[in-house]
């Protein structure tokens, strides 16, 4: 059987915006992530993935539920534990230029997990393992001595991954890793990724909108929409057989590299407003733009049930 490397249950994270107002960004998220294996995460803009991912590594206080990683509540952890387990939980951001210190050369950047724990004895090998660091990800030893304004966004990106990289980490959160990028790069980044997982037995949890490029990159996929999961399953399944109507309307949206056949092509259209999250009702947060949506959907929220294997729904009509 398959090792839960990382469990999320029933995870929330609310952001209070004022006296009476509280923002449900994260609102009853479980997943598990085995050893090895990457789930993707997925919806629009605003839908809750980022914040599920800083969530997880504890870069955010969670209102209520679990984060267990190798059984451990993360969120449950002194200082000196916690910081221990960072060395085995990394996190590659969304702006590969933002996330570096401009006034730090790629050495001092690459370098500086290794100095927080101590994983060298002379700075021969310190610099032996950000060089070997530098050439895992596509960079070489000369790129070590520049700053991060010197380099392209693919290599800054590169520069990320190596920084994550540095402390041997089991798993990383990959945040928007490529939405900032060129689609030529893109892809040189993902293939990185996945052999990069192939070498070392990584864990990812990816974040992304692109479902494209989530559907090449993952083993499982969750769909998110307004701080909850709607609907979660393989990577083969979920393309198969898509059930919730937010996920078909994801899907209808990939354009096919077919001139021919989108012509023809009929595309699943989702209308009306997205409901605010802010002081949220019960119910179904995509009740007001689902064309089946009936009483109950306004009334309760459907739970997250299973259909079969390893694929979960979380609609009335289903």
């Amino acid at each position: 059987m398959a090792e839960h490397l990382l469990e999320v249950i029933n995870l929330k994270k609310y952001f209070k915006i004022s006296r009476n107002q509280i923002l449900k960004a994260v609102d009853n998220v479980s997943f598990t992530i085995d050893k090895g294996k990457t789930l993707g995460l997925v919806g629009e803009s605003g839908c809750g993935k980022t914040t599920v991912g800083r969530a997880v590594l504890k870069l955010y206080d969670i209102d209520d539920g679990e984060v267990l990683f190798k059984g451990n509540n993360i969120h449950k952890l002194d200082k000196k534990s916690y910081r221990s387990i960072t060395k085995e939980m990394q996190m590659i951001f969304q702006d590969p230029y933002s996330s570096l210190n401009p006034r730090k050369t790629v050495s001092a950047i690459v370098g500086e997990g290794l100095d927080i724990h101590k994983l060298y004895e002379t700075k021969k090998e310190r610099t032996e393992k950000i060089q070997d660091l530098l050439n895992k990800v596509g960079l070489n030893k000369e790129h070590a001595n520049r700053f991060p304004h010197e380099f392209s966004g693919g290599q800054r990106q590169r520069v990320g991954i190596a920084r994550a990289l540095s402390v041997n980490p089991e798993f990383i959160v990959c945040d928007e890793a490529i939405s900032a990028l060129d689609v030529s790069i893109q892809s040189q980044i993902i293939n990185l990724l996945m052999d990069l997982q192939k070498e070392l037995n990584l864990t990812y949890l990816f974040i992304a909108h692109d479902l494209s490029m989530v559907k090449y990159i993952s083993d499982d996929i969750a769909v998110m929409y307004l701080g909850s999961i709607v609907e979660k399953a393989s990577s083969t399944e979920l393309f198969a057989n898509p059930l919730h109507p937010y996920t078909k309307a994801l899907i209808s949206a990939i354009p096919v590299p077919d001139p021919d056949y989108e012509k023809s092509r009929v595309h699943n259209i989702i209308k009306g407003e997205v409901a605010s999250p802010i002081n949220s009702n019960p119910g179904c947060k995509f009740y007001n733009r689902c064309k089946y949506s009936k009483p109950v959907c306004n009334e309760s929220t459907p739970p997250l049930k299973n259909v079969g294997g390893k694929h979960f729904v979380s609609c009335f009509n289903i």
